[in-house]
């Protein structure tokens, strides 16, 4: 494929584009086509997975379109959106391990909580027994059933973060890129789409939740400004392994922990685990993503978003 035909302004306005479309099809079934009020939440969210991937399939075509891609094999585009087998195991396990270190303290915090639940456990029960396993274990089969049969389970945890990496991640950065936008410059605007997406958030706290545009301006701002962070990193990572499995267990694993736990007053563990990890972190970032890791060619790449060559 040919470089920078694509030019800077066609890149923007087709991630506008995608951007708006993303957030405006979810309310298409009552706003366009006029379908009855859903009979229950569950009906509602499923709508709206339907939405979701529709704008995502959507998404891919146009990017496709406009990309100077010569051939269009399934295995060169597949490329291009960062799905590959490619050193697969390394793409999923370091972002995951590397993520983690983020939340250290939040990790620490729920160990914590797990002793002193099995100890509470083994006291009431007058020991360790088999018995006390046994409830143990039908405790957490009962939670992972319940997590797993919970709609809003798999927004967070499957159809967002999916949805979400398609279109940010997959489509806009290589749009971006070949427009001939530096990655630096990549890794902070493309987060900008992705906070613009949210702000959907808005005018749902406020009419559904009865915020104050004060108390609602806050919660949004601070989603808005952990969106940017999660934004920038997520494209660091597909661009630095070229594979979009990458960024998306990154994502998975952040909806699963929530915001990280910087401090907690029972304990001061839970405080030095978390700048321990993040030290960890940052020591890590460029060691733990180069691209040689997630790639049989590193050297002299002809990979047209150049993530092979760049450092």
């Amino acid at each position: 494929m040919e470089e920078e035909v694509v030019s800077k302004g066609t890149a923007v306005v087709a991630c506008t584009a995608m951007t708006l479309s993303y957030v405006a099809i979810l309310y298409a079934p009552t706003l366009i086509l006029r379908l009855p009020p859903p009979p229950s939440f569950n009906i509602f969210m499923i709508r709206r997975f339907v939405c979701a991937a529709i704008s995502s399939i959507v998404s891919l075509l146009i990017c496709a379109l406009i990309l100077p891609i010569r051939r269009k094999e399934a295995s060169v585009l597949l490329g291009v959106y960062g799905i590959q087998v490619d050193h697969i195991w390394q793409a999923v396990v370091f972002p995951v391990f590397l993520t983690s270190l983020m939340y250290a303290g939040s990790l620490v915090l729920k160990s914590l909580v797990l002793v002193e639940s099995w100890r509470d456990n083994v006291h009431h029960n007058e020991g360790v027994s088999v018995e006390c396993i046994k409830i143990i274990v039908q405790k957490l089969i009962a939670s992972i059933v319940s997590v797993t049969s919970n709609v809003l389970a798999w927004r967070n945890f499957v159809v967002a973060p999916l949805t979400e990496e398609l279109v940010f991640r997959a489509c806009m950065i290589p749009l971006l890129l070949c427009g001939g936008f530096k990655p630096y410059t990549v890794i902070y605007l493309c987060p900008i789409f992705f906070s613009l997406a949210h702000l959907n958030h808005l005018m749902e706290f406020y009419s559904k939740q009865n915020y104050s545009w004060a108390k609602t301006s806050m919660v949004v701002g601070l989603q808005l400004g952990y969106t940017v962070i999660f934004g920038s990193y997520a494209s660091f990572l597909f661009i630095r392994t070229g594979h979009l499995i990458a960024p998306l267990v990154a994502h998975m694993f952040c909806n699963f922990m929530g915001l990280p736990v910087l401090f907690s007053r029972r304990n001061g563990m839970v405080s030095i685990a978390f700048v321990a990890g993040m030290v960890g972190f940052l020591s890590l970032l460029f060691p733990m993503t180069r691209p040689d890791l997630y790639n049989y060619r590193s050297n002299n790449c002809q990979c047209w978003h150049g993530y092979c060559s760049w450092s």
